[in-house]
């Protein structure tokens, strides 16, 4: 799994959890769909966005959604998954991509690649997927070749970049294929006019993507000799942080202009979780779910002396009935939780099978195989995947915290 917009499903609402998973489990049911079982192998995170793109523009509709059956990563249980042209957009999409960064590992000559056996055999799944994705975007009428072409230039920018080189010349090739999938998601959803603010962000979008990968790999490929743009280029990381934090906005901006039915998804993932990934890849994030911080005063003593005379008569008694709980003070115990159906002892080691396999029992969240109960795993500390949610003046326009009912425009 790669990409740069991870949400912490912490973060996100209980709906708009659903809806992301929805997108997630459509892309990678629609490569297995148009193009076999392995093709799953290249299901991202950031591919998904073309898929939440195109339906934030027609808006959710029950003939996009089907329901998927068990599966190990979502705990064998069953869940509706996107389906459309937008998954299968986003399928072409994360192939010809996927392929991209299979080429480029093979001429960094990256781990085993740097043999020749292996290196051939890279080669030619990473053909076969460009040819895949190609016969998807075809029937789509997206024309792939926009983004083999600026796969290929790449190449060429890379050898001829040095020190004083613009870094921004380096990042056009991704800032190009990134650009043309976005607005096609305007022509899917019969919206032309949204093409062009969708290019814009999309162009921006696959800035982001090529410098925050570049940084995450900065001091991986110094040590290995790897080619990075940062280095090659004599860019600092001061530099490449206003970079990004240019490109954070113009994204927003270009957001404004496009005519959306239900933006509430594309809103959480590009104005709030990408700037997250910025942060994370500058080291100026950390997780804190497990540990909410809240506004200074939220549960301290009340405002004035706490230990002073109650105001009015000092001496009278407490308003109200003095053995009842006072205000501010301990809330009633919660509802007992409704009792959740137990799995059987096959049924759940079954399970449990299948969660150690994918490596959710250690690192990730996990729904328990005979309970349900949602748990964390053992060596789960999120790192720095995610904080609390406190969105509020982050954006530089006063954002409100989002949620189900966001209604801000940053």
């Amino acid at each position: 799994m790669f990409g740069i917009v991870r949400p912490c499903t912490h973060r996100l609402s209980e709906g708009l959890r659903t809806e992301w998973m929805a997108h997630l489990c459509g892309l990678c049911l629609a490569l297995r769909a148009d193009h076999g079982q392995f093709a799953r192998i290249v299901t991202n995170y950031d591919g998904l966005i073309i898929s939440v793109l195109t339906e934030a523009q027609t808006g959710a509709m029950p003939a996009g959604r089907r329901t998927a059956g068990p599966c190990p990563l979502r705990a064998m249980r069953t869940a509706p998954v996107a389906m459309g042209e937008g998954a299968r957009l986003a399928a072409a999409v994360s192939l010809v991509l996927a392929s991209a960064k299979v080429r480029d590992h093979v001429a960094d000559r990256d781990g085993l690649l740097a043999r020749r056996p292996v290196a051939a055999a890279a080669r030619r799944v990473a053909a076969g997927w460009d040819r895949a994705g190609a016969r998807t975007g075809a029937a789509l009428g997206f024309d792939t070749a926009l983004l083999v072409d600026a796969v290929d230039r790449q190449t060429g920018i890379e050898t001829l970049a040095g020190p004083g080189t613009p870094l921004l010349t380096v990042t056009e090739p991704t800032e190009t294929a990134t650009a043309a999938a976005f607005a096609h998601t305007a022509v899917l959803a019969g919206k032309p006019q949204n093409a062009a603010p969708l290019a814009e962000a999309g162009r921006l979008f696959g800035r982001l993507a090529h410098l925050l990968d570049a940084v995450e790999d900065r001091e991986a490929d110094a040590a290995s000799g790897a080619w990075n743009p940062l280095t090659v280029t004599g860019t600092s990381l001061t530099e490449a942080r206003r970079l990004c934090g240019d490109a954070l906005h113009g994204v927003r901006l270009a957001l404004r202009e496009v005519e959306f039915t239900d933006g509430q998804l594309v809103h959480v993932l590009l104005a709030h979780e990408l700037r997250r990934s910025v942060d994370r890849a500058f080291g100026t994030s950390s997780c804190s779910h497990q540990g909410l911080e809240v506004p200074e005063g939220s549960f301290g003593p009340p405002p004035g002396n706490p230990y002073g005379p109650t105001p009015g008569n000092p001496y009278g008694p407490t308003p109200g009935n003095p053995y009842g709980p006072t205000p501010g003070g301990p809330a009633a115990p919660p509802p007992p939780r409704p009792p959740r159906d137990r799995r059987g002892l096959i049924a759940g080691c079954l399970v449990w099978a299948g969660l150690a396999c994918t490596c959710q029992l250690c690192c990730g969240s996990y729904e328990d195989p005979w309970s349900g109960e949602r748990r964390e795993a053992p060596c789960q500390s999120c790192g720095d995947c995610c904080e609390a949610c406190n969105c509020c003046g982050q954006c530089g326009e006063g954002c409100c915290c989002c949620g189900d009912s966001c209604g801000c425009d940053c």
